[in-house]
């Protein structure tokens, strides 16, 4: 999350008012992330305070966000713990603030947990499976914009930043990473809409009876339609890595994928690809923290991740491709 665009509290007001949300009662800019303008916001109705999350869309368009915006009320409906778009009297979700798409979700309690342990992992692992299998029917699709055209579109673009070492690292692994996807068992992967991006900071959890119980994903303007596989890959990039060293987290791993496999067990062609989308899913993210880093957009608030983090998984995940011990066939 960032501040792109200023919006008054006026601005505001009007759009919740719209929604019949209520009374704007507080409303404050947020830090983190880099693609979209969000404040934190809050209204009374009825006696009754609400906490939202308000969106202006700074590189989607208002063609491509009603993909996004019905996904998560197809899920909010099937009981997956994701952000519940609003709707006005007419069922419309995406909206129009200062010349840009916006929209208004519902806040998700709880925290983020940037220090996961295997309990963290395994509920992640579980709720993703429910996830994909609830979004097996979702009748729109759109591609992932972040997949392999858009790597081979950014590469040259980010290539002038590099040293030699990482000219070649990143070019050769595009090279793999194209051949992958040609191979009949790469193209026949179960797919359908992801989430592209469920790092750390995307998803909350509260703690009951001492116990982290995980209260929501999101953050699910990356998603698209894409291999289930490629998710996971994802999030075993972050959840299940040594943030120091880039390396794989054994115990982490094991507890994500078993935990994953009990809801959706996966394919044995998808454990033969996961080291590879393993590390396409590296390449994904080193590419686009070289291009945010290198090519930033101004913002009020504003703090670009660091690009050698998935420098480092990229190299990890290329020198030993195999998942740690115990971890290729979970049960």
């Amino acid at each position: 999350m960032a501040v792109y665009t200023e919006v008054s509290r006026e601005e505001a007001s009007a759009l919740l008012q719209q929604l019949n949300l209520g009374e704007l009662t507080t409303m404050q800019g947020c830090a983190g992330g880099i693609e979209n303008t969000n404040y934190f916001v809050s209204a009374e109705r009825d006696g009754v305070r609400t906490d939202y999350v308000l969106t202006l869309f700074e590189r989607l368009s208002f063609a491509q966000l009603p993909f996004y915006l019905h996904l998560m009320k197809h899920l909010a409906q099937r009981g997956i713990p994701v952000p519940d778009p609003s709707a006005n009297a007419q069922g419309e979700l995406l909206f129009e603030l200062k010349g840009k798409p916006a929209a208004v979700v519902n806040r998700l309690r709880g925290k983020s947990e940037l220090d996961p342990t295997p309990a963290h992992c395994a509920a992640v692992g579980a709720t993703l499976a429910r996830m994909h299998l609830a979004g097996a029917d979702f009748p729109m699709r759109q591609p992932n914009l972040r997949g392999l055209a858009w790597w081979n579109e950014t590469v040259p673009t980010v290539l002038p930043y590099l040293n030699g070492a990482q000219s070649e690292l990143i070019q050769s692994e595009l090279r793999y990473q194209n051949r992958i996807a040609a191979t009949p068992a790469h193209v026949a992967l179960p797919l359908g809409p992801i989430h592209a991006d469920l790092f750390r900071d995307n998803v909350m959890f509260e703690e009951r009876d001492g116990q982290p119980v995980l209260s929501g994903f999101f953050d699910f303007y990356f998603a698209g339609v894409d291999s289930w596989l490629f998710d996971l890959a994802v999030c075993l990039n972050d959840w299940c890595v040594n943030l120091e060293s880039g390396t794989p987290h054994a115990a982490r791993t094991e507890s994500f994928l078993s935990a994953y496999a009990a809801v959706r067990p996966l394919q044995a062609a998808e454990h033969e690809l996961l080291p590879a989308l393993l590390r396409g899913a590296a390449l994904r993210f080193w590419l686009s923290r070289l291009w945010d880093f290198h090519l930033p957009r101004s913002a009020s608030l504003l703090k670009a991740h660091d690009p050698v983090h998935f420098e480092r998984v990229l190299r990890a995940r290329a020198t030993h491709p195999g998942l740690p011990a115990n971890t290729a066939n979970p049960s």
